[in-house]
């Protein structure tokens, strides 16, 4: 007999696992929409219950469930050019900054989540297009992300109409080729600038992978996470964080509530 049911008690327990192994906390409101992924995942995995699921989600040695599940709740909401404010506060100023307070030294920006890669493959644009110093100085982009299923298609780099809304003509026939279905690819050269890897906040190795960095694009990410978690990721980024290094964050998001680590900067495009 199945029993596909969630009961109040089956949720909190997995609310609970997946807390602690991603640092995202789901709360009631969100309750249809687990249950939801939840009930397809068992179907999938032809499981009797959520019990024998779960126990087969815990204690699976690669971890590979785990991963599946983690790529079904992640949610991947973006389009190029989103927030152009802080990609204008990057080429007006930061850039420029951290370069003369390093001269002849390669400078790495990190953007995670990078989802289907849109904000990584955003800012190599406004490097090419907008910051002169790219003549002059090395740039290393790296798009991280949780879910594995999105990086495979970040890496693909082709983008549906939607996606490419805030893009000129001019940029799209620079930059991107058409495909019959009317979506868009990203040209090799681009692509290639940009190294995706798989990165989970809740496991500090994987985030001390990245290495030092000199700028972190972190934006509507945190919202999900509790405080503890957020406070957990805020360390990281400092422990990342070359001196002087900047973290953006979204518009909603503020590290003055998460920790002291950090101090606010004001430009002119954004905070």
């Amino acid at each position: 007999m199945t029993d596909l049911t969630i009961s109040d008690t089956d949720f909190g327990r997995f609310r609970d696992f997946f807390y602690q192994r991603t640092g995202i906390f789901f709360e009631d409101n969100k309750r249809y929409f687990v249950d939801k992924r939840l009930m397809q995942r068992i179907s999938e995995t032809q499981h009797k219950s959520f019990r024998s699921y779960f126990t087969y989600l815990r204690f699976q040695s690669s971890e590979d469930e785990l991963q599946t599940i983690i790529n079904s709740l992640t949610i991947n909401e973006t389009y190029f050019f989103r927030e152009t404010a802080q990609l204008d506060s990057l080429v007006s100023e930061v850039l420029d900054e951290i370069s003369a307070n390093r001269p002849g030294e390669m400078l790495r920006i990190w953007s995670m989540p990078c989802s289907s890669g849109e904000e990584p493959y955003s800012i190599v644009l406004y490097l090419l297009e907008k910051w002169p110093g790219l003549e002059h100085v090395d740039i290393e982009i790296v798009g991280s992300d949780i879910d594995t299923q999105i990086l495979n298609r970040a890496s693909e780099g082709i983008f549906s109409e939607r996606s490419v809304k805030n893009l000129s003509e001019d940029m799209l026939d620079k930059y991107f080729k058409p495909l019959s279905d009317g979506r868009y690819q990203i040209i090799d050269d681009i692509r290639q600038s940009v190294r995706f890897t798989n990165v989970n906040l809740s496991i500090r190795k994987q985030v001390q992978s990245i290495g030092p960095v000199d700028v972190i694009f972190c934006r509507n990410l945190l919202i999900y996470f509790d405080d503890e978690s957020r406070r957990q990721a805020a360390e990281q980024f400092y422990d990342l964080l070359n001196p002087g290094g900047v973290v953006f964050l979204g518009h909603s998001e503020s590290m003055s509530r998460i920790t002291s680590l950090f101090n606010v900067k004001r430009y002119r495009h954004s905070t």
